[in-house]
């Protein structure tokens, strides 16, 4: 699994999805900590160290994204490509989590490098999964 110091990030603009999304973590026994990001525009500060993500022990780098694709502002497809495009972010585990069932959409997030493409709602052990 992941190191356990590192948080995972949420990047869930819905939330109610967010409430599933972690009860799912709960459930799968994933104690990492977490952080939330509503928007990608959020999400990239996050991961920029910037704004009110500026200090880097309460906001570290996290172990993985957890990406919703359809975001006001800046999409989830946006985040991926900023994302693989950061040299100190090139090998961060990406997983893309949409209510889109749509194959085109599945191929574009795996071209951009996510490590896996999962519809919502995740099961716990599918997240285990991806954690591993």
């Amino acid at each position: 699994m992941a190191d356990a110091t590192a948080p995972l990030l949420l990047v869930e603009d819905d939330p109610t999805d967010l409430f599933i999304l972690q009860r799912a973590l709960r459930k799968a026994n994933v104690t990492l900590p977490q952080h939330v990001a509503t928007n990608g525009e959020e999400a990239i500060n996050y991961l920029s160290g910037v704004n009110q993500f500026s200090e880097l022990s309460a906001f570290p780098i996290p172990c993985a994204v957890f990406l919703d694709l359809k975001m006001p502002f800046i999409s989830g497809f946006e985040v991926l490509e900023w994302v693989r495009s950061q040299p100190q972010l090139c090998d961060l585990n990406v997983v893309v989590l949409t209510g889109s069932s749509v194959e085109r959409d599945r191929e574009r997030a795996l071209a951009l490098g996510a490590k896996a493409y999962l519809v919502k709602p995740p099961t716990p052990q599918v997240l285990s999964d991806v954690l591993c």
